[in-house]
């Protein structure tokens, strides 16, 4: 065979791996020789010492020939098509026969694709980009493509190529898209991209929209396929699509995966196929200790908050971290549920497990930093393509993380799309985004001097503003019913208003002030709270500007604010007796509810993301009342519509009193959207009990005690109404009828008219 006429310089270009496009040289190339058409092979193959050119439908061989470089390898061959080829490489003592990925020539992306990645608006770029197991002229294998604009190369490393970043060049696309199909590889497989800067720098990087990452400290993504699993949820999916959330109970349990409970390392935890998977040791656990997988977490997690009656699981960062200190709030991997806990298909397992028990699953997600591990985001092509260059908008110098350069139309693109991932491949059933104001600010935790303003001189972010109005309109586009909430600190306006007002797009919002007036207010001597009812009425006078959500979460039994019982006042039936009365407020007051695991039963303890929550105090008697208490809040909560389908309308709220300070007192109203039905809320916020306290009430009948928070039941002292209370006709509080009620020391009423019994006693 004659040879193919080619550079030196075009080969070195190969050899040196400084070509941007590998399939100019590499693969099949059909040329003019002696006034034919033929086809000249190329393929760059180092580690080999002689290669052939393999035609299995034709049974025949060509020996390459190296002439430019001794790893170089070419040859001519005459034949009217050359298709699916092969090579024959002997390494050494070895041989081996491999498709030639530079014979599959066609990019995967279309124009449209690129067109609208660039845009900012390609919803399911996940699809496009990232390791994808498919199909190319009949041969199996994993399509690559990664978006490295500011690259010279980008070479894709693995155990199909024993981590040489010289054997699998990848070809550089118009918009800075990198991509290759490597043949003959599939689910399971390990790689990274080895990316060089103009200066000849070298980056290992994780893949950024790799579906799955090796378990830390190693750093590897992983190729797999999201499409397998066999969801068992179409019930519930479609009841979602149909349901109003805001109009629905909504009560979250948050929880942190790595410290609800561990399991011994010595019992490894079984794969479905039957088998064990080895065991993941972690250096901060106590000796012989390991978490658990997202199917044991299935078989325990799930049953117990199903039994206790909340609606929700929300799940602190599920994304993968390198750190587990980070509590998942430092993501290197936005495509892929961390390994800690299992595999993809694990933790599709646990979601579907939780909607097959009526339970949403919300994911806590974090678009506004990442951190600067050498694996992940950062720098990522040898320039700050993810963040700002500029340390004054793109860094967070508190939390030693770096911000996304939202303005940016493909980094908005990836985090966009990503929100919507995860509602599309995991079923998820909200998310809370962290750290909202951090976004929103450039002068965030920042002196002055160390940020800069917008293009109007102020300090808001306009383009996070816009981003954060772009996720909620396109998840709510795609799927109805779901839930986007902000943990939002300021009074940046209509956070939780539809984007086509003009608001940000939510549908919930953290209240945060009253989270702060009520553990201020409820870790003072009960004596000084006259001095302080304002903290307990002042949240309704801005409740309806936004859809609030209640919430008391991780980050306020972390970091010396000791747990919630820690913070009460008084001996210990005084501290259960002041939880009981804040969360059975909580629960009475409009919004929806959010509160973080080891609360319902009372951990004394600090959260500490290295051990088990106090699991042995529920041996205690006082601690199994409390996680009762919790139980029958719930499903009262649930239960009773006058509690949750009115909690964002101004007719779901009435104060009867809100002005008996000297007593500490409040009494209010909540009542139903689609019925006549109203509920009575009494709460006593010190432990000096009232006998004769008495209370107006828009109706004559008998009451009855729906739920007393002093029960015995619950370790209180039991005093109460004994099943409730007919009203009498005397006017009080602008309200015809009025109630003569035992109100318990730090206790809550909550009362609502027996309209049965009333009409067979009054007509």
């Amino acid at each position: 065979m004659s040879m193919t006429t080619i550079a030196p310089e075009q080969v070195n270009s190969i050899v040196w791996n400084q070509h941007n496009d590998p399939f100019e040289i590499l693969g099949s190339h059909p040329i003019e020789q002696d006034g034919k058409t033929v086809w000249a092979v190329r393929a760059y193959l180092p580690n080999a010492s002689a290669a052939w050119v393999v035609l299995p439908e034709q049974r025949k061989e060509y020996p390459m020939q190296t002439v430019h470089h001794p790893h170089f390898f070419e040859c001519t061959i005459e034949t009217t098509e050359l298709a699916n080829y092969q090579l024959r490489i002997k390494e050494g003592e070895h041989e081996r026969v491999i498709y030639d990925p530079y014979a599959f020539r066609s990019p995967r992306l279309t124009d449209f694709d690129l067109h609208l990645f660039g845009e900012g608006n390609h919803h399911r770029i996940y699809e496009k980009l990232g390791a994808h197991p498919t199909e190319i002229d009949g041969v199996k294998g994993v399509y690559f493509a990664v978006w490295a604009p500011n690259a010279r190369n980008v070479s894709l490393l693995g155990d199909f190529n024993l981590w040489d970043g010289r054997k699998n060049q990848m070809r550089k696309g118009p918009t800075g898209v990198w991509e290759l199909f490597i043949p003959e590889i599939g689910v399971g497989e390990h790689y990274k991209y080895e990316i060089k800067n103009f200066e000849g720098h070298i980056y290992e990087k994780s893949d950024p929209y790799g579906f799955q990452q090796e378990p830390r400290p190693k750093t590897a993504s992983i190729v797999t396929d999201l499409d397998a699993y066999s969801w068992s949820d179409e019930d519930w999916m479609e009841r979602r699509r149909r349901t109003d959330p805001l109009n629905q109970p909504v009560s979250v349990y948050e929880v942190h995966l790595g410290s609800w409970l561990h399991a011994s390392s010595a019992e490894p935890a079984k794969l479905p196929n039957g088998e064990t998977e080895p065991v993941v040791v972690v250096s901060e656990l106590k000796p012989g200790a390991r978490f658990l997988t997202y199917r044991e977490l299935a078989d325990r997690l799930i049953p117990y908050v199903k039994e206790l009656g909340y609606t929700h699981l929300e799940l602190l960062p599920i994304a993968e971290h390198p750190f587990d200190g980070s509590w998942g709030y430092q993501v290197t991997g936005y495509y892929a549920p961390t390994s800690r806990f299992g595999s993809a298909e694990d933790f599709m397992y646990f979601v579907d497990k939780c909607h097959q028990n009526d339970m949403g699953v919300i994911v806590d997600w974090v678009p506004g930093h990442f951190p600067k591990d050498g694996h992940g985001l950062a720098f990522f092509d040898g320039s700050h393509l993810y963040e700002h260059a500029d340390p004054r908008k793109g860094e967070h110098k508190e939390w030693g993380t770096l911000v996304f350069n939202y303005g940016r139309r493909e980094v908005s693109n990836f985090l966009a799309a990503n929100a919507l991932f995860w509602f599309d491949k995991y079923h998820i059933d909200g998310i809370r985004v962290d750290a909202v104001a951090s976004m929103l600010y450039n002068d965030y935790c920042r002196e002055p001097g160390e940020w800069l303003p917008n293009q109007y001189g102020g300090r808001e972010n306009l383009e996070a503003a816009d981003f954060l109005r772009q996720v909620n309109h396109i998840i709510f586009s795609y799927f109805p019913g779901i839930l986007s909430i902000a943990e939002e600190s300021t009074s940046w306006p209509m956070v939780s208003w539809p984007t086509y007002t003009g608001g940000l797009g939510f549908n919930l919002k953290w209240d945060m002030g009253w989270m702060h007036d009520m553990l201020d207010y409820f870790s003072m001597d009960p004596w000084f709270r006259q001095f302080h009812q304002n903290n307990i009425t002042f949240s309704m006078w801005y409740n309806h500007s936004e859809n609030f959500m209640l919430a008391l979460s991780h980050d306020e039994v972390v970091h010396g604010k000791s747990n919630i019982i820690g913070k009460m006042p008084g001996d210990t039936w005084q501290k259960l007796a002041n939880v009981r009365c804040l969360f059975s407020y909580m629960f009475a007051h409009p919004g929806k509810k959010t509160m973080f695991m080891s609360m319902e039963f009372g951990q004394w303890s600090e959260w500490n993301a290295w051990a088990d929550l106090e699991w042995h105090l529920l041996q205690h008697e006082a601690h199994q009342q409390l996680k009762t208490f919790f139980r029958e809040l719930n499903h009262l909560y649930r239960s009773e519509p006058v509690l949750y389908t009115q909690d964002f309308a101004e007719p779901g709220f009435e104060w009867i009193d809100c002005s008996d300070n000297r007593h500490s007192v409040v009494s209010f109203m909540r009542r139903d959207k689609d019925s006549d039905d109203f509920a009575i809320i009494v709460c006593n916020f010190t432990p000096q009990p009232h006998s004769h306290y008495r209370i107006g009430v828009p109706q004559k009948g008998f009451y009855t005690e729906l739920f007393n928070s002093d029960a015995r039941q619950y370790g209180g002292s039991n005093m109460g109404n004994l099943g409730g209370k007919w009203a009498d006709d005397w006017s009080l509080h602008s309200r015809p009828y009025s109630l003569d009620l035992c109100l318990p020391p730090l206790g809550v009423l909550i009362l609502k008219l027996d309209k049965k019994k009333t009409a067979e006693v009054i007509g």
